[in-house]
């Protein structure tokens, strides 16, 4: 049985900031049924304490240590990964979940560059500053792979895409610390306190929520708002999900709650 949900939140619980119709009270029957809950999100451009301040302002009630993002997870691995080194962010990434972090511009030399996610910064000048930087051997850290994001006006391109350019024409690929990395599933179990046998992933995205999710023997439910495109993905071929919705107000009765 499921005893957790780790929830993305941009396309599932949010759209373009403003509230899923019926989330707020999809997730409140589900915490009263004694369902663990707990945020998983490659959002970089809100701080975790403003996502957990948001979501509760909407009704939806998850604490902020419960709240588990890419600019976070990057950060403590950069410290832990890369002590005192100067680090270059490019991208969309708020300071308040940067902190312990050596933060200079690209004219001081950075030792580390780090990737966050996309917005107007990812101009060709500062993409190619970093490439070179890339093909001296500087150390490569992306916050995430996903290769776009939904909003009402549609689909938005996010840093996955470019980080597929700056990998290939460097030959070099970035340690990832977001969605869809391992060790950040991990981090959302251990924050649940729960096995990834009793735990489901809810997410839009098949490569970096569902399919991520089930490598690491999580469930994986995928919530439908996706493009067409990505339908294809999901072929005989590839692992399907466990479960198909189309909102995250069926999620209660996919996992039989």
């Amino acid at each position: 049985m499921i005893e957790g949900l780790l929830l993305d939140m941009d396309g599932v619980l949010v759209t373009s900031g403003e509230p899923v119709p019926g989330a707020a009270e999809a997730l409140a029957h589900l915490r009263a049924a004694g369902v663990a809950l707990c945020v998983l999100t490659n959002t970089t451009s809100r701080s975790r304490s403003d996502i957990g301040r948001r979501l509760r302002d909407m009704g939806i009630e998850i604490a902020d240590d419960h709240v588990l993002t890419a600019a976070v997870s990057a950060a403590a691995y950069v410290r832990t990964a890369y002590p005192g080194n100067r680090v270059f962010v490019l991208g969309a990434a708020q300071p308040e979940d940067l902190r312990g972090l050596h933060l200079v511009g690209l004219d001081d030399d950075p030792q580390v560059v780090l990737l966050a996610g996309a917005d107007p910064s990812f101009a060709f000048d500062a993409l190619n500053q970093v490439y070179r930087l890339l093909l001296r051997g500087v150390p490569f850290v992306a916050m995430h792979r996903s290769l776009s994001w939904l909003m009402r006006a549609g689909e938005c391109l996010d840093l996955g895409a470019y980080l597929i350019g700056l990998e290939r024409a460097s030959g070099r690929e970035a340690v990832v610390t977001g969605k869809p990395a391992a060790p950040f599933f991990a981090a959302g179990l251990r924050a649940l306190g729960l096995p990834a046998a009793r735990v489901a992933m809810v997410g839009d995205d098949l490569e970096n929520d569902v399919f991520a999710a089930q490598a690491a023997g999580i469930t994986g439910i995928w919530v439908r708002t996706a493009t067409s495109r990505e339908v294809a993905v999901a072929t005989p071929a590839r692992r399907a999900p466990d479960h198909v919705v189309a909102s995250i107000v069926e999620v209660p009765r996919a996992i039989g709650r």
